[in-house]
């Protein structure tokens, strides 16, 4: 059973560390699409990022 314990831990840490990649990922797009227009034009926001945002829709 000694065994069994560290393996579920890893899974759940697995789990924490992509949910809160994701989060992150989100957060920084809702920052993004703050900024003004012509900001995101120059830095190529949304359109440098479509499959991105095709895998979340999906």
């Amino acid at each position: 059973m000694e065994t069994f314990t560290p393996s579920i831990f890893r899974a759940v840490g697995r789990y924490a560390a992509s949910f809160r990649a994701m989060r992150d990922e989100i957060r920084t797009e809702r920052m993004l699409n703050t900024l003004p227009e012509s900001i995101r034009k120059d830095i190529g926001w949304p359109d440098n990022y479509p499959e991105r945002r095709a895998r979340r829709a999906g």
